[in-house]
């Protein structure tokens, strides 16, 4: 096991950052922790990497306990969001850093450095300075040099997120084939959930200093176990369990919640079986898809994601009524959450 958290804590005063949180991380793996503002992830990374000691609870990296080792004695890269690096060293300086630290062979750390600027697709730019480069690049030499030093484990606290979303895509791609490359460990932190899912193995969801669910990107998508990984994860539209738009009505009360996907609401010009009236409200021309925004009799709205050919077919104008019924949903019941 690359990296295993056993009942960490961490409060801050009243505040909870880490409650009670356990988790294990497969070596080689691709992990991220995935969460909005304040749900703790980017403290547990902190602790993984020593930078942070936790109240209670044990944490293991590569079978071996960490808990009150140093981030030196760790053997650790980690990468902020900021790059952090030293505006007065070269980019092949910056590199070097940490292995010039740890006084390694000149030649050894020499060598090394070339590969990693082959590797991070920034041969040739060594002698420029973090000024001379592009957000994206500086990401990229901030990877590098995390890397220098052969980790075990490689932490990544929101890498891209002072990146514009063209840079962030690109780098998303970059990193996942990166990884491919060095099979270190991996374990990123993001808000962003289109990012987590292109990029990860394995999603963390948190939430309030606490794992709500842990599981592959596919898998976490099509089986939330909480409403709020199904709110968190992708569009989804909630419905009161009266609304009349829900699988196997006569199963839901009125006191549950439907979470629908927009690409799951089928649209049908006739009535028919389990089909509830809706009328067209707005049609928003998305370029590769389609939002229909539908008003139901009850008076709840909801989204409905249509292909091209989709809204072609059914030539769907604002103002029609027509007809909807859920492919799949999910009903989670009585009271919930989404924060």
């Amino acid at each position: 096991m690359g990296i295993a958290v056993e009942n960490v804590s961490k409060h801050y005063g009243n505040f909870r950052a880490v409650d009670d949180v356990s988790l294990e991380i497969k070596t080689g793996s691709l992990v991220a922790l995935l969460g909005p503002s304040g749900s703790g992830k980017s403290t547990l990374l902190r602790m993984i990497a020593g930078l942070e000691i936790p109240d209670a609870g044990q944490i293991w990296l590569v079978g071996e306990n960490a808990t009150h080792r140093s981030v030196q004695e760790r053997n650790i890269g980690f990468v902020f969001q900021h790059y952090a690096l030293f505006k007065h060293l070269t980019v092949r300086e910056n590199i070097a850093f940490a292995m010039e630290l740890r006084k390694a062979n000149k030649q050894r750390t020499r060598q090394r450095v070339e590969e990693l600027l082959e590797l991070v697709q920034l041969k040739g730019f060594g002698d420029r300075y973090p000024s001379q480069l592009s957000g994206g690049q500086r990401q990229r030499v901030a990877l590098a040099r995390a890397l220098a030093v052969q980790p075990r484990i490689l932490l990544l606290d929101e890498p891209f997120g002072a990146l514009d979303a063209k840079v962030r895509k690109d780098l998303r791609a970059w990193l996942r084939n990166l990884h491919s490359e060095v099979h270190v460990t991996t374990v990123f932190v993001t808000h962003d959930q289109e990012e987590a899912m292109e990029v990860a193995d394995e999603i963390v969801v948190m939430n309030q200093g606490r794992i709500e669910q842990v599981g592959s990107p596919a898998y976490i998508y099509d089986n939330p176990a909480t409403p709020f990984v199904m709110s968190f994860i992708g569009p989804v539209n909630v419905l009161p369990g009266n609304a009349g738009i829900a699988p196997n009505r006569g199963k839901v009360s009125p006191s549950d919640r439907v979470f629908l996907r927009p690409h799951d609401v089928l649209i049908e010009i006739e009535a028919g079986d389990d089909t509830t009236s809706v009328i067209v409200d707005r049609i928003i021309h998305l370029g590769w898809e389609i939002r229909a925004e539908l008003a139901l009799q009850s008076g709840e709205r909801i989204n409905a994601f249509l292909s091209r050919d989709q809204f072609r077919k059914l030539e769907l104008q604002e103002g029609q009524r027509v007809y909807v019924k859920p492919k799949q949903a999910k009903v989670f019941s009585g009271a919930y959450a989404l924060t």
